[in-house]
């Protein structure tokens, strides 16, 4: 080949190579390709069951009725989420069959229990295997002999923290609602009136808010504000930590924010609530256990 033909043939090749390497560009009449969209794809929201074929209660005197029927005992026949009498209309009640009741709900409650059992009854309800686990505790964490007794915020966010990742490893599929820990100052304020009961509540009833039930003074309005500021950080933590599972739903503070009155409590202790008080709590706690959305 002659030498000026072997350099027009090395130029064009060049010439090639160089725009295969260099992609080139569209050419004038062709467009660009349109960018592919990725839009997030929203993570499904786990359907809640309504109808759970078993229930395990875990808690405390409330869920146990302690002194709605008689002195000094517990009365598990009308508690809120396990109670047989009709009267009550508890959640087992309304999502259980009649006969279903006594063989497919446990009360697993313990009167006088803290926030640091509930791990133990979490093991407990673990070995029922229900599919929904109900859990209403914390006010003997407040109700102490003093403000300074009261369970630290942080060891009561351990002890709830463990036990819920006990119950959600042992039970993946089960559902756990948290109910709200009561308002005790507006225990105080229903009660403060009955000269009776004031009277029983000297006997040790919730001395750090319910002691010198008469007293206005700045110290006991100040220790009063603590007990339910105190309550009002345990609901938190209980909706954080509710808040990490798929499976748990917490009730909003439907409890807390339910204006009980004195007829709804314990004509022997006046602080914890009677049967008319159970039925209330069904009712409030039903709705927002299976009502929302």
């Amino acid at each position: 080949m002659r030498p000026f033909l072997r350099g027009c043939v090395a130029a064009a090749a060049a010439s090639l190579l160089l725009a295969g390497c260099s992609g080139g560009g569209p050419a004038p009449d062709e467009k660009p390709a349109a960018p592919v969209s990725r839009k997030p794809v929203p993570r499904p929201t786990p359907t809640w069951n309504a109808h759970p074929a078993s229930i395990a209660a875990l808690g405390d005197s409330i869920t146990r009725g302690f002194d709605a029927c008689s002195l000094l005992a517990d009365c598990p026949e009308v508690s809120w989420v396990t109670g047989t009498r009709s009267q009550v209309d508890s959640i087992a009640g309304r999502v259980l069959t009649a006969t279903g009741i006594a063989a497919n709900s446990w009360n697993l409650a313990k009167s006088g229990a803290r926030m640091s059992d509930l791990p133990d009854q979490a093991v407990a309800a673990a070995a029922k295997k229900p599919s929904l686990v109900t859990v209403l505790m914390g006010s003997n964490d407040a109700c102490r002999d003093s403000v300074d007794d009261m369970t630290p915020v942080a060891d009561f966010r351990a002890d709830f923290t463990r036990a819920m990742t006990g119950l959600h490893s042992a039970l993946p599929k089960s559902q756990v609602f948290v109910a709200s820990i009561p308002d005790l100052k507006r225990l105080w304020e229903v009660g403060k009136e009955n000269p009776l009961g004031k009277q029983i509540w000297k006997l040790g009833i919730c001395p750090s808010m319910l002691r010198d039930a008469d007293s206005v003074s700045e110290s006991a309005q100040s220790r009063r504000d603590a007990v339910r500021a105190r309550v009002v950080a345990y609901n938190s933590v209980l909706k954080e930590v509710c808040a990490k599972y798929q499976h748990c739903r917490y009730d909003g503070g439907a409890v807390f924010d339910y204006r009980f009155t004195s007829d709804e409590l314990s004509s022997w202790d006046w602080f914890h609530p009677n049967a008319q008080g159970q039925a209330q709590l069904a009712r409030i706690l039903y709705t927002a256990a299976f009502a929302k959305p």
